[in-house]
């Protein structure tokens, strides 16, 4: 295997010279302007380029090199770059660091402690590019779907994963766009049924006097229309899961048939005189508070009873930490693939705007909102203008204790999201150094 290739980008021959000699260890190429910088990128594609920010024509200045460093990234956005700066320009740096940079070290530099910076961003690469691997092979897992860092919903995956084997009828509950049929989808993947038909039906989508048919299906002749027998969806489910979504809308003289079969598990086709028996995973969810519907006369409660044997919670976006920029990043990613442009990024305002946005559709609407932004984005970075959002109302404060305890973790969490992953950004955005942040997550159990 040859040796890694590593991009200098230096104007000045005697430090192209000294970089080559200190970093003998890599097939070092080399580029003294934004151009040939470009050209060996889309040639080579290095994993990691050191540059010098002061390039010609501007060589004293930086922003030929923040230049050259955004269009880089644009064509190379998992490439790490290392700024060598001057000590007076550590606030280019810190700039270049804010557009995407890796990480930055000072001029005249350190042999050595450069040769470990260049490692380690060899190592973070290959790390990324293996992860991106495993992620792709694990696509069709259960839970790919669900992106999170809250400790709330990582708490639900866990609960997923141990509910599902079992034969216990769940009970999901949350907020419209949440991910409930993510969940029940999930549970029946990763339950001794998924060889079976996972089959859903939304009970506030069909109206009452169609919905029996749709459930229980028909015999020929049982009613004007029925020319020919049709089995129902909860019999079409046989072996495999049956979803009830939106259960709270069912009227109450169904809800009593459907009781007689969570019971007995067996149905009677509309017009039919025998008993079918039926051996189905039973998975229901609404968004209303079916204890009140009970109160109030509108659900059965024993029916209440049978459906609730294992009942779980998603909490909807606004509640999970950290997760609304998270997820921003993960959708704008699947979408600048899905509609095949090159890759994006999101403004610093824009990510505050998405922080702040209440997200009354929850996922779904963040989905709907970043494929807007996508598709409608005139350059390489997304804005708040692209994402369309109101202004949210700020949040009461709790009590000073609660403040400090749980306020370090969020912004934490909050500062990692909106920096990617990029540990040097988020010490950046909080602050504080990397070896601090590193002992406050190592504290608060946050993995990088």
């Amino acid at each position: 295997m040859g040796k890694k290739k590593l991009l200098v980008i230096e104007d000045d021959l005697g430090l192209q010279k000294q970089l080559r000699w200190s970093l003998d260890a890599y097939d070092v190429l080399v580029a003294g302007e934004r151009e040939g910088a470009l050209a060996q990128v889309r040639r080579h594609q290095p994993a990691v380029v050191t540059m010098d920010l002061g390039l010609p024509p501007d060589p004293d200045g930086a922003s030929e090199g923040l230049a050259t460093l955004q269009q880089v990234l644009l064509h190379a956005p998992d490439t790490k770059v290392i700024i060598l700066s001057g000590n007076q320009e550590r606030n280019h740096a810190l700039k270049a660091i804010g557009m995407g940079a890796y990480d930055f070290h000072q001029k005249p530099f350190d042999v050595d402690m450069l040769t470990l910076v260049v490692e380690r961003a060899f190592y973070l690469h290959a790390m990324q590019q293996e992860n991106r691997r495993m992620l792709q092979i694990q696509a069709d897992s259960p839970l790919a779907g669900i992106v999170t860092r809250d400790p709330g919903m990582l708490k639900l995956c866990r609960s997923v994963e141990k509910v599902a084997p079992s034969s216990a009828t769940v009970m999901l509950l949350g907020d419209s766009g949440s991910g409930k049929e993510l969940i029940a989808r999930a549970l029946h993947k990763m339950s001794g049924r998924h060889e079976h038909r996972f089959v859903a039906i939304n009970c506030a989508a069909i109206p009452e006097n169609l919905l029996e048919s749709e459930l229980f299906g028909h015999e020929k002749g049982a009613f004007t229309g029925a020319g020919q027998q049709t089995l129902g969806k909860i019999e079409t489910a046989h072996g495999g899961t049956f979803f009830l979504d939106e259960i709270g809308d069912m009227a109450m003289a169904l809800q009593a048939k459907l009781l007689r079969f969570v019971q007995e598990r067996v149905i009677e086709r509309i017009g039919g005189r025998t008993e079918i028996p039926i051996d189905v995973r039973i998975v229901c969810a609404t968004h209303q508070d079916l204890k009140a519907l009970v109160s109030a006369g509108r659900f059965r409660e024993d029916l209440y009873y049978r459906l609730s044997e294992i009942v779980l919670s998603i909490p909807p976006l606004r509640e999970r930490v950290g997760d609304c920029a998270l997820l921003a990043h993960h959708f704008k990613n699947r979408f600048c693939t899905a509609e095949g442009r090159p890759s994006m990024s999101i403004s610093e305002d824009a990510l505050v705007a998405v922080e702040e946005y209440g997200w009354p559709g929850n996922v779904r609407e963040m989905e709907n909102c970043i494929k807007r932004a996508v598709i409608m984005s005139d350059g390489p970075q997304i804005g708040v203008a692209d994402l369309g959002l109101a202004a949210a109302q700020a949040e009461a404060p709790l009590n000073l204790r609660q403040v400090r305890d749980a306020a370090e973790y969020k912004v934490m969490v909050m500062a990692l999201a909106r920096a990617d992953g990029n540990i040097v950004k988020a010490a950046e955005l909080l602050g504080v150094s990397r070896p601090t942040l590193y002992d406050l997550m190592n504290h608060h159990g946050i993995k990088a």
